[in-house]
C-alpha cells in the first residue's frame, strides 16, 4: 500500500465515528445521507472561505508591495538624490514581506489540500463524488499542468518573483 493509501485509510477512520468501511455502512442502517450531505455542504463551504481567504491575503500583500514602492518613489525621487545604500532599509522590508506572503500562500494551500482530502472521504458516503473521483480525475490530480496547473502552485512563485525583481533593482542601483 502507497503511502497515499496509508494515508487516505487513516483519514477515513478518523473522520468517521465508525471504522468507515463499506461493511460497517451497511451494518449501520442509521446513517443518514441527508446528515452527511448536510456535513458536505458546510464542510465545502469552508474550504471555499479558505480560499477566499488566500485571495485576500494576496490582495493585502500585493497592496504593501505597492505602498511600500510608492513611498520609495515619492521620497528618493532621483538615484543622483541620495547614498543607494540606505535603500537597504526598504530592501529588508520587502524581502521580509515577500518571504511571509510565500509562506502565507503555501499555509492556503497546505490547509485547502487537507480539506479536500476530507472532502473526498465525505463523498465516499455520497450517492455520487463530483469532486474526489470525477472533476478532480478529470483534472489529471493537478499532475499535468498541459490539464490543469493549480492556481496556488502558480501564486507561489509572485512573492518569489517580487523579491528577485527587488534585489535585482537593489543590485542595479548600486551598480550605476
Amino acid at each position: 500500500m502507497s503511502d497515499h493509501d496509508q494515508r487516505a485509510a487513516e483519514l477515513r477512520q478518523r473522520l468517521w465515528n465508525s471504522s468507515g468501511t463499506e461493511a460497517d455502512q451497511a451494518a449501520t442502517p442509521g446513517i443518514d445521507v441527508a446528515v452527511v450531505l448536510e456535513q458536505y455542504k458546510l464542510y465545502v463551504e469552508m474550504a471555499d472561505r479558505v480560499s477566499q481567504r488566500r485571495a485576500l491575503a494576496n490582495t493585502f500583500f500585493l497592496s504593501l508591495n505597492t505602498a511600500i514602492l510608492t513611498l520609495l518613489g515619492v521620497v528618493w525621487p532621483s538615484r543622483s538624490a541620495g547614498q543607494p545604500g540606505w535603500l537597504l532599509i526598504p530592501l529588508v522590508a520587502l524581502l521580509g514581506e515577500c518571504f511571509a506572503w510565500y509562506y502565507v500562500v503555501r499555509s492556503y494551500r497546505q490547509l485547502n489540500a487537507a480539506k479536500y482530502e476530507v472532502v473526498g472521504a465525505l463523498e465516499e458516503r455520497l450517492p455520487a463524488s463530483p469532486y474526489w473521483r470525477a472533476e478532480w480525475w478529470a483534472l489529471g490530480q493537478g499532475k499535468d499542468p498541459r490539464r490543469y496547473w493549480p492556481l496556488s502552485h502558480i501564486e507561489q512563485w509572485i512573492p518569489v518573483l517580487f523579491a528577485a525583481t527587488y534585489i535585482a533593482g537593489f543590485v542595479t542601483t548600486l551598480i550605476t
